[in-house]
């Protein structure tokens, strides 16, 4: 009889472990989270108990005695205490200040001139949690025992910003002044409305003000300083019963990425067949007493071929010329064309008329060619006679093109913004002033920048000159941007002149446009690159010079400057 009983197979096992897996991952997960619940729980807790201890304790003091080490209004109370509750490290924070109640009046409008109505005592506790930082802000509102009196000192209203002049809430607030007694040194964050009002602000000059915001930029005020004998803004100034206003612009930090570069410049391949180094393969010709000619002795071979090796510049930019030598008795001809890399197939008519059929006649513009389909190339030549007598002959051969930006590592420049923070003995001194390096990677990212027109430079201790810059200097940087900058540098020449030619009408570069640099005895020419510029070295210090511009389709304009040291000049065409 046959067993109606089966083994366990391989396909039930994997089942069932598989089912076994769900379960437990969700048991899992369910137990992570609520171990996650009763931590974060019981922190909860324990910040909650802390800012009730902490309010109940201001509770039980005088109205007096109300205030906060370093605050207005001065007190006992330290403002940020670090207090270990349970196992879990916390942040306790207070902050004291006197408020005016709307219901008689606000500032200058209270119907008894008295401000200082009441104060309000806030506690902040924070702790670190699986999601990050957490807080538990408790807020209460303490009175003097009868009629609110006047408190000395003035009002000090502060007002966050951003760039286009839109109020900031949140923004931190720190208040310090040194000279009153006792000090001040407080923070505090801007309302719902953008400002933080201080009453009772101790009469005193050198309130310095600083307002951030986490991903912002900074605005303070300064003091004076024998470096800085004029800061502005300077610090504030609080008098008795008046009211000091300040207002701090901040926005977005931006970032800046320059990258250090050789210029692109001229190349030349030439054969000079002085041997067969640069030949890549021959038919009836011979390489012999530096020319290329039919192989052997009269009489010839009718035609004979020949091809360079592929040839070409790293980092192409351009082809530019195809020249030759040739000698060409009666009845015999040289004709020369460009192949592909591997001189399997002629470059198309397309991007170089005539190539087909050969060009007899030197030299030939290569400008239209494709570097990016045709980076590398092949020169062939192709002679022929009617003779066999008399054979026609190539002396040399050249292929001249551009190539690059070249990376140029290890610069060191200088990031300078157009904001200032007050002037000195050695003149005026900007908010922004720093000194960076390109590294071996020819590249460096300049963070943190806040807005600003910013203007980047290399001294002449570098050994190099800015030859050109794309985009154009100054550059603005607005809240939040970030921009890449290359500098094409030459080396340094005592007298030079960089020539940026822009739209009168768009203000945008001008490329490929005509320069010419002049003056009694000396004239010279050169292109604006991509970026509008054209750079002149290795000039004479002179206040003579010409400098005028050329283009289809644009005025020739011209204008007068003077060369002296590392000099710059733009030019507007219409």
């Amino acid at each position: 009889m046959r067993s109606s009983q089966r083994g366990v197979t391989l396909l039930d096992t994997l089942v069932g472990t598989s089912l076994m897996l769900v379960v437990f991952m969700g048991i899992s997960a369910a137990f992570r989270l609520s171990v996650d619940v009763i931590t974060t729980n019981k922190a909860r807790a324990g910040g909650i108990a802390l800012a009730n201890e902490r309010i109940e304790y201001l509770r039980s003091l005088p109205y007096t005695q109300l205030g906060t080490s370093g605050g207005v209004p001065a007190g006992a109370l330290a403002q940020t205490e670090s207090i270990t509750l349970n196992g879990v490290p916390y942040t306790r924070r207070t902050l004291i200040q006197y408020a005016d109640d709307p219901r008689d009046g606000s500032g200058a409008a209270d119907t008894n001139s008295i401000t200082a109505d009441y104060k309000i005592g806030r506690i902040d506790v924070s702790w670190e949690s699986r999601s990050g930082v957490r807080h538990i802000t408790i807020a209460s509102r303490f009175s003097p025992i009868g009629i609110e009196t006047a408190v000395p000192g003035g009002t000090l209203v502060i007002s966050a910003v951003n760039a286009a002049g839109a109020t900031i809430s949140g923004a931190q607030v720190r208040v310090v002044n040194a000279s009153t007694s006792p000090a001040i040194d407080t923070t505090t964050f801007t309302n719902a409305s953008g400002t933080v009002t201080i009453i009772g602000a101790p009469a005193s000059a050198n309130y310095q003000i600083t307002v951030s915001d986490s991903g912002y930029s900074t605005a303070q005020t300064y003091s004076t300083t024998p470096q800085n004998t004029n800061p502005s803004p300077a610090n504030l100034t609080v008098t008795e019963a008046h009211t000091t206003n300040g207002t701090f612009a901040i926005d977005i930090l931006c970032s800046a990425t320059v990258r250090t570069w050789t210029p692109i410049q001229g190349s030349t391949w030439e054969d000079t067949l002085a041997d067969a180094s640069k030949t890549a393969t021959t038919s009836s010709t011979e390489i012999s007493g530096g020319e290329l000619r039919l192989a052997g002795s009269a009489p010839y071979p009718l035609a004979g071929d020949m091809q360079s090796i592929a040839l070409g510049p790293s980092r192409l930019a351009q082809w530019t010329m195809l020249s030759w030598d040739a000698n060409t008795p009666p009845g015999t001809s040289a004709r020369i064309s460009l192949y592909n890399s591997t001189g399997s197939a002629l470059i198309p008519d397309a991007q170089l008329p005539g190539n087909s059929t050969g060009f007899t006649t030197s030299p030939i513009d290569l400008s239209g060619i494709s570097t990016s389909t045709y980076a590398l190339v092949r020169v062939g030549i192709h002679l022929e006679t009617a003779d066999d007598t008399v054979s026609p002959s190539i002396t040399s051969y050249r292929v001249d093109s551009r190539y690059g930006p070249t990376p140029l590592p290890n610069i060191t420049f200088g990031v300078r913004g157009n904001k200032t923070i007050g002037s000195g003995p050695s003149g005026t001194l900007y908010k922004y002033d720093q000194s960076f390096s390109s590294g071996v990677a020819a590249g460096y990212t300049v963070p943190s920048l806040e807005w600003d027109t910013y203007t980047i430079s290399v001294g002449g201790a570098t050994g190099y000159d800015i030859s050109s810059s794309c985009p154009a200097q100054p550059q603005s940087l607005a809240p939040g941007a970030s921009l890449i900058t290359d500098i094409h540098l030459l080396p340094h020449t005592t007298h030079s002149l960089l020539v940026h030619l822009r739209s009168g009408t768009t203000s945008a570069p001008i490329a490929y446009a005509d320069i010419t640099l002049s003056r009694t005895g000396f004239s010279t020419t050169t292109q604006t690159d991509a970026c509008g510029h054209a750079f002149f070295s290795d000039l004479v210090s002179s206040s003579a010079y010409s400098v005028s511009a050329s283009s289809t389709g644009y005025t020739t304009t011209a204008a007068s400057t003077t060369v002296s040291g590392t000099s710059a000049t733009e030019l507007l065409f219409n």
